[in-house]
């Protein structure tokens, strides 16, 4: 039978437009023509479209947000080979292979609907053909707003899956990313991501940023990309891209100027307090008066690529280069804040690499989430960190929390919604003093859509008691600065004062603390809070900005230390990573061995472990004096000294190699004597 051939892509349209009818899905009602596309839709797609050339948008042929409020998105091309353009490892997005294929085009667009802020994922179909026997259809999974944020669901091949909500649903469970693949993704997107803060940090370096401006540099620069929205979502200005900054020589125009007053209106526009503006708005006040940094200067070479004209502002080359290599980055995994924090943490490591001298060193995001799954954080948990620094505690109990509100309400719900807001508004204290760290914190909220989470700028010891009996914390957790008196102790201290009975913290602090630099802190907690476990970490777990060998302890608030009663030690010395100035490596599953933890914390021999572990060489339980010295496992670990067989094997075995090696020798000292 000859093929009926399809000579006009209309009639490619009535084919789709056929197979909706099939699955009894309504026309403008159901599902939207590229003609009758609704507004709401419309603004999404012009996500990121806003240069001085581009402000029109292209529309899907067909779409749909009839699921759980996930757009679907399908366009159509006549010809087989219009379906995809590609090269060996990846898809193309150039001008040319979006215009012309089908695939390529929705992908595009499908990211520029997530950069739109109003949705975090999107179902992206390509669909071409030569005619009603030949026909090829791609359906993608797109869960982020930069170009290689998409997943192939190659075991779906035609629309079925539209027909109604079940098979929706059961579509969108096998859709969504593993956890094996968010962490593929997580180790792809550190890996560039490094290669990225190594270049930007050279960069800096050239163009004279000193080490502490670096830091407040990549927070005010991150800051000023991102859409001006008011409370209400709704959006009144774009972000600000790299054209916007055309180097005029006026006091309110040049470029940083541009920038502050960028962020400025941001923070107005998210109603953020005066106070907290002001505080922040002065981190950059030194900044923002050097003019030079905004007189044109010759393209150093690692944004030579980057920018069209000869000369550009040092201040223009520095927001290129953040925003093409590590906004976009952070940008493209929006749906998931742990892979954010993951990759703006290997950012940060970088620039605080001169910070050394000042003792401010970073808690790595995944001892942050196992820490605060330790406690059992979840939706209704009250968390409060008193030395925030970059916010990473609290970002990661905030994770947690979210997700346990999505798995009790669906994610899209009102209840759910609102729950979010609760959590983000009323369940999170952050105390920091210094102000760098303040805006830093500050800045990774806003990088992860909140605006509204109780950061106080406080010394934590001079913070108003109110403070902490309005807010009542049932978890607490912290990194306090190892500088500080007795490595810290006393913020722990203070902290466990300030919670109700039972509730439960967890502190990472240098061994030190219990060897004498903290006795008589110690001696306090003790009398009023229990210790209940006690974790040896990696000595290198803070490289490059520290060496030092840390532990991490559980209390239970006001219940005073029972010494009949054991503690639980375990030893994490060695977690599977290996750790450079520049890199974090796996060696053996330690993303399964940093879960494995938290179940041999809660469960010991009946815990159910994924990774090959000895739990008799890595857990102890066992009793500690009241002479407050022994908190760490090394003081508890049993030492056998019985001989064993292998060991009498071993004495012989290196006795008779020394022998033989003695007789060699002296036979061949003869040899020469003669």
């Amino acid at each position: 039978m000859e093929w009926l051939k399809f000579v006009l892509e209309e009639h490619v349209n009535d084919w789709v437009k056929t197979q909706f009818q099939k699955l009894k899905l309504k026309n403008q009602i159901d599902y939207y023509t590229e003609s009758a596309i609704p507004d709401y839709l419309k603004d999404a797609l012009k996500g990121r479209a806003k240069t001085e050339n581009k402000t029109n948008f292209w529309k899907p042929d067909f779409s749909l947000t009839k699921y759980n409020n996930i757009p679907v998105i399908i366009e159509n091309k006549l010809w087989i080979q219009k379906l995809i353009a590609k090269t060996k490892d990846s898809i193309k997005f150039d001008e040319k292979s979006i215009s012309w294929y089908a695939v390529n085009w929705a992908l595009h667009y499908a990211t520029w609907i997530i950069a739109s802020w109003k949705y975090s994922e999107v179902i992206a179909i390509g669909i071409a053909w030569d005619s009603i026997q030949n026909i090829e259809l791609k359906v993608y999974y797109v869960y982020g707003s930069w170009e290689n944020s998409y997943k192939l669901i190659e075991t779906t091949k035609t629309l079925d899956f539209l027909e109604n909500q079940a098979t929706f649903d059961e579509f969108y469970k096998n859709a969504i990313l593993t956890e094996e693949e968010k962490h593929e993704i997580l180790i792809n997107s550190q890996a560039t991501l490094q290669t990225y803060a190594k270049s930007l940090n050279k960069l800096m370096h050239n163009l004279n940023i000193t080490a502490p401006q670096r830091v407040l540099y990549v927070s005010w620069m991150l800051l000023s990309m991102q859409n001006i929205v008011n409370i209400d979502w709704v959006k009144i200005q774009d972000w600000l891209i790299p054209e916007d900054l055309k180097w005029i020589q006026t006091e309110t125009k040049r470029d940083w100027v541009q920038i502050v007053n960028q962020i400025r209106e941001f923070l107005n526009a998210r109603e953020i307090p005066l106070d907290k503006q002001n505080l922040m708005l002065a981190s950059f006040s030194e900044i923002s008066k050097d003019s030079q940094r905004d007189e044109l200067t010759q393209l150093d070479k690692e944004v030579s690529k980057l920018i069209k004209e000869e000369k550009a502002s040092t201040n223009k080359q520095l927001f290129t280069f953040i925003y093409n290599n590590i906004f976009l980055s952070i940008d493209a995994m929006a749906g998931h804040l742990d892979i954010m924090w993951e990759m703006y943490s290997e950012f940060l490591k970088y620039a605080l690499w001169d910070w050394k001298e000042i003792w401010i060193v970073l808690t790595p995001p995944y001892i942050t989430k196992m820490m605060a799954s330790i406690l059992d954080v979840n939706k209704d948990s009250k968390v409060m960190d008193l030395a925030t620094g970059s916010a990473w505690f609290l970002i990661s109990a905030m994770e947690i929390m979210i997700q346990d509100s999505q798995n009790t309400f669906w994610k899209e719900t009102t209840e759910s919604k609102n729950k979010i807001l609760e959590i983000k508004k009323n369940q999170l204290l952050w105390i920091e003093l210094n102000a760098e760290m303040f805006t830093l914190a500050a800045t990774n909220m806003i990088l992860r859509w909140d605006w509204s989470s109780n950061i106080q700028k406080w010394s934590t010891f001079s913070t108003p008691e109110k403070l902490y009996t309005d807010f009542n914390a049932n978890r607490l957790l912290l990194n306090p600065p190892f500088s500080y008196s007795e490595n810290g102790m006393p913020f722990i201290a203070f902290g466990l004062d300030r919670m109700e009975k039972w509730w439960l913290a967890a502190i990472i602090i240098q061994d030190s603390a219990w060897s004498g630099k903290a006795v008589s802190t110690n001696l306090e907690i003790l009398k009023n809070h229990t210790l209940i476990a006690s974790i040896k970490m990696p000595t290198d777990l803070f490289q490059p900005m520290a060496w030092v060998q840390t532990s991490i302890y559980i209390f239970e608030a006001y219940k005073p230390h029972d010494f009949e009663k054991t503690v639980k030690f375990i030893d994490f010395r060695n977690d599977w990573y290996k750790r450079t100035s520049r890199a974090l490596q796996e060696t053996d599953e330690p993303t399964k061995r940093y879960s494995d933890i938290i179940k041999i914390y809660k469960a010991w021999k009946n815990a159910k472990i994924t990774a090959n572990w000895n739990l008799t060489d890595i857990y102890i339980e066992d009793f500690i004096s009241k002479s407050w010295a022994d908190w760490n496992f090394d003081q508890h670990k049993i030492i056998d000294t019985k001989p064993t067989l292998a060991d009498f094997k071993k004495t012989v075995s290196d006795y008779l190699t020394w022998e033989v090696s003695s007789l060699l020798k002296n036979n061949s000292d003869d040899s020469l004597g003669k």
